[in-house]
């Protein structure tokens, strides 16, 4: 039987990414992937925008709701999505758990930008047995996890070095990439911040660091969202070079072989090897994920445990701890 959802937040990731577009196209919305996957219900929605909610009404023919307190009174939900600003999702985390007791709750990242706050959250859902994941999409796409495979089992060797390219934010927006890369090169170690930089909005720093997990080191670059947007990933390894480019849309792998000009030399092979990948659907992917948690089966989906790691390290970081 089908898990009954609450969406709590109708902006662009809970509802309005792929609002203009064909379901044939793109699932980047909670919405969308939770009405459209057989392991789930699509059952209401809470938001304060009056627009919002008519416009989920008219789309998905489920109710809205102003108050998150009115949804719960009137539904029951098994999962609770919070999709909202992250300075609310504290509030909102116990607000829900004050009048229900979910199987799980899928939250936005970062879980917040208060290392006390979240480890609140956390620990507010071991005591309860709800549990706890954050939605750090990338780490469900196919094309993410055949390179964790592939580093896993040692066809892309390491040590490995690389860049990742971010914006809006180092907590916001870099957290994907410091957590996909926690994902492929195990444990965050040490770092050493290059430039403060600058504060994006005014509350989220974007530093250039030089960072070290287990598996490799990367420097994270901070880029300028207001001029355009650049997400990638370039990974040297002793045996080729991975490139994960626009968001993850692209992935190429290019594995090493012997130069034939030049006896004693390697290069890397001309025509790079594609890994196909799925981020058209991302949020698809997502939802399939947490079905497999959810079930006892193997996932990737990040758990809130996973996300809280990531935020400890990416604090220790800003904080010189």
């Amino acid at each position: 039987m089908p898990k009954g959802c609450l969406i709590i937040g109708l902006g662009q990731i809970g509802m309005e990414y792929d609002i203009n577009i064909s379901a044939k196209d793109a699932i980047y919305s909670h919405a969308r992937a939770f009405s459209m996957h057989p392991s789930f219900e699509l059952i209401g929605a809470v938001d304060p925008s009056e627009e919002k909610r008519s416009k989920f009404i008219e789309i998905f023919q489920k109710p809205a709701f102003k108050d998150i307190s009115e949804s719960l009174k009137n539904l029951n939900p098994v999962i609770v999505v919070i999709s909202s600003p992250t300075v609310l999702h504290k509030t909102i985390l116990e607000e829900v758990l004050n009048f229900t007791t979910p199987q799980a709750i899928l939250c936005e990242k970062p879980l917040s930008y208060s290392i006390s706050d979240a480890k609140l959250m956390l620990e507010l859902c071991e005591k309860r047995g709800v549990e706890l994941f954050v939605n750090y999409m990338r780490r469900s796409d196919p094309g993410v996890i055949k390179i964790r495979d592939l580093i896993h089992n040692g066809l892309i060797e390491y040590p490995i070095k690389g860049v990742a390219w971010y914006s809006k934010g180092f907590f916001h927006n870099g957290s994907h990439f410091f957590n996909l890369l926690e994902f492929w090169l195990g444990k965050y170690q040490k770092s050493i911040v290059i430039s403060n930089g600058r504060l994006w909005q005014n509350k989220d720093p974007e530093p250039d660091i030089y960072v070290e997990f287990d598996k490799g080191n990367i420097i994270f670059l901070a880029a300028w969202e207001e001029s355009f947007s650049h997400y990638t990933i370039e990974l040297l390894s002793p045996s080729g070079r991975l490139r994960y480019e626009k968001g993850g849309e692209i992935i190429n792998w290019q594995s090493t072989t012997l130069d034939t000009n030049f006896s004693g030399y390697t290069m890397l092979k001309g025509k790079p090897q594609v890994i196909k990948n799925s981020m058209g659907r991302y949020q698809w992917n997502v939802v399939n994920q947490l079905a497999r948690a959810l079930s006892g089966k193997d996932a990737t989906i990040c758990s809130g445990k996973e996300a809280f790691d990531t935020l400890e390290s990416m604090d220790k970081i800003i904080n010189f701890k």
